[in-house]
């Protein structure tokens, strides 16, 4: 296994002082800050060259795992549905308030790189219909859309790929799992090494925005948390909480929230859904009275693929970058998006860190990514919130799944 650097440990402090260093010299240097530009361009750059096979290779991998899981069959297609439905939830809740509330009108684009690339990015032609947008899902050229960068087209391809392997005998499915995971822990490699640069680049790119900008961005950042905090608390009490009191029977409302209170402090100070695992699957059991092996079964698979809290944070993301470049979103980039958040949520790692799956979001919905990184030196207080959400949602699944589980073995 390749080595994070020692850098990575405290990356969200360094890009926290990164991001606080690039504001300063923003607001002091004016359009001077500009002269930093060009060192967060190439760290974009830089995460551009690896979100394709990033993509790729995860969600194979994390496809031929769950079709070839033991638990496959009703309890297995029950907790993956569930996991899914309030992924797409919680995107659509995050796409509607973005686009209600507005988080990112009223920031003047056009200083980035003058009026004409401003109406270019506004003006995205011939928008195709709903069926020319479903069939233009499916790739004619698997290889043209990974150079082209076609990034639904790659989701695509990559799930009826890894269902395929899942499908294979033992030793081909075994051989082709541990290549394709193994691909991912190389891309993932490549990203530790690029992200010991995140400070840098949040700096340059974080000194130009303030400097074009001005303050402006950060009331608008403060305001887009806003927006997402409360899209988070109706994710967490009405979605997986009014989920937990229709269809468990294991625990009540009330209990429910009592007992998942310290997990949820737990993920929002690791923001890691893989660090909290172990006191999740212990208040589970112990607490909220569901089966081992159904905790076994239903959490460490939440913790990979069920990400609620991310889902929503791509979306309200894109709508505000859609906002501050002026393009109006239209039905097809809508089904983009969703369709992005919800299976690029179930690729991201349960793992703390700059949430960069945004990027692949935002390019299917031919949404500028320049502004990016200015989320970048805020990311982590995201990341603490919608790790919180998450984790809540994997213990949620776990006590709906064990009543069916209950009712098989009563029947």
């Amino acid at each position: 296994m390749i080595k994070k650097f020692n850098i990575m440990q405290n990356l969200g402090k360094y890009i926290f002082v990164a991001m606080i260093l690039g504001i300063i010299a923003g607001l002091t240097m004016g359009d001077g800050a500009k002269v930093f530009a060009p060192v967060g361009d190439l760290f974009m750059q830089l995460i551009k060259m690896v979100v394709m096979p990033m993509i790729l290779f995860s969600i194979v991998g994390g496809a031929a795992s769950l079709g070839g899981s033991k638990s496959a069959g009703k309890i297995g297609l029950v907790t993956f549905v569930y996991y899914a439905v309030t992924t797409l939830i919680a995107t659509v809740i995050g796409l509607f308030f973005g686009e209600f509330f507005k988080p990112g009108a009223g920031i003047s684009i056009a200083s980035l790189g003058g009026a004409a690339d401003a109406a270019k990015y506004a003006d995205k032609g011939h928008i195709p219909g709903f069926w020319d947008t479903i069939i233009g899902f499916v790739p004619a050229n698997p290889f043209q859309a990974l150079v082209s960068g076609n990034i639904l087209q790659i989701i695509v391809f990559a799930l009826f790929l890894g269902f395929a392997i899942s499908a294979m005998d033992d030793k081909k499915r075994t051989y082709l799992l541990n290549l394709f995971n193994t691909l991912t822990e190389a891309i993932v490699g490549i990203m530790n090494i690029i992200m010991c640069f995140a400070p840098i680049g949040v700096f340059g790119l974080m000194a130009g925005s303030i400097g074009t900008f001005g303050s402006d961005v950060l009331i608008k950042l403060l305001y887009l948390l806003g927006l997402y905090i409360v899209v988070l608390m109706i994710q967490n009490y009405a979605v997986i909480g009014g989920s937990v009191a229709l269809f468990s029977k294991c625990t009540s409302y009330k209990q429910f929230f009592k007992s998942i209170y310290k997990v949820q402090l737990f993920a929002f100070s690791t923001a890691s859904s893989m660090a909290t695992l172990p006191l999740n699957m212990r208040t589970t059991v112990d607490e909220l009275k569901v089966s081992k092996e159904t905790t076994a079964f239903a959490l460490p698979l939440g913790a990979t693929i069920n990400m609620n809290g991310n889902a929503a944070y791509y979306a309200i993301a894109a709508s505000f970058f859609a906002q501050m470049f002026g393009i109006d979103l239209t039905i097809s980039q809508y089904i983009a998006i969703c369709f992005t958040a919800t299976v690029g949520a179930v690729g991201q790692a349960g793992v703390p860190g700059p949430t960069l799956l945004v990027v692949a979001v935002l390019m299917a919905a031919n949404i500028p990514i320049t502004a990016l990184p200015i989320l970048f030196g805020v990311d982590r207080i995201f990341d603490m919130l919608r790790t919180s959400i998450n984790v809540t949602g994997d213990a949620a699944c776990a006590t709906i799944v064990d009543r069916l589980r209950s009712d098989e073995e009563v029947g």
